[in-house]
């Protein structure tokens, strides 16, 4: 018994350095605190929420901001960043838990339709096709639940006019067909998800 106490030890010292959420790095204060938020939750809905985003998601967007695959303010924040520093802020951000979602609107279910649906009558596909049944994304597209509306209104329409600079082709061919009124349905649905 004696002889495996240590070895137990040993174990769980182990697993709990695994569960060990990651430090901050440091490019949280000095770069993305300001408009991010310390721990992704975002200080303005002008502000993408990072938290829970996908870490290799979040690894790409700064690379693409890094190599002016993207354009905007981002550009500049993401110029000088390493590829070490791009990890660790993924990974970080990655690892903080979501904020609380929106409260539901009255158009909510509106944008439940379209998100499961889509629009068979102007040809918008179901929005849940690439982000998944409940707006979780994948490692190559963005989870969509609980993030800001306006923030969501804002990239739809980059995407419609071609100001959003990667990722362009598939979102610019469905928010094209979108109306002002189905955008805003979309971001208030998708803000109120967990």
């Amino acid at each position: 018994m004696r002889k495996s106490l240590p070895a137990a030890l040993a174990a769980l010292v182990a697993v709990g350095a695994l569960a060990r959420p990651p430090e901050v790095p440091e490019a949280v204060f000095k770069r993305c605190a300001t408009c991010h938020g310390e721990q992704g939750e975002s200080i303005a809905e002008d502000f993408p929420r990072l938290a829970g985003q996908h870490e290799a998601y979040l690894a790409k967007e700064l690379d693409d901001f890094r190599a002016g695959r993207r354009e905007g303010p981002m550009v500049r924040m993401a110029r000088g960043l390493t590829d070490a520093h791009v990890a660790a802020l993924a990974k970080y951000y990655a690892s903080q838990p979501v904020p609380p979602p929106a409260p539901k609107t009255e158009l909510h279910d509106v944008g439940r339709y379209l998100y499961r649906k889509g629009n068979p009558w102007s040809g918008v596909p179901a929005c849940k096709a690439c982000h998944g049944e409940a707006a979780r994304g994948t490692e190559k597209l963005p989870a969509l639940a609980g993030q800001h509306a306006a923030y969501l209104e804002r990239e739809i329409r980059e995407f419609t006019s071609r100001a959003r600079t990667n990722d362009n082709e598939v979102m610019h061919t469905v928010s094209q067909k979108l109306t002002a009124l189905e955008v805003r349905a979309l971001a208030e649905y998708l803000a109120s998800l967990p």
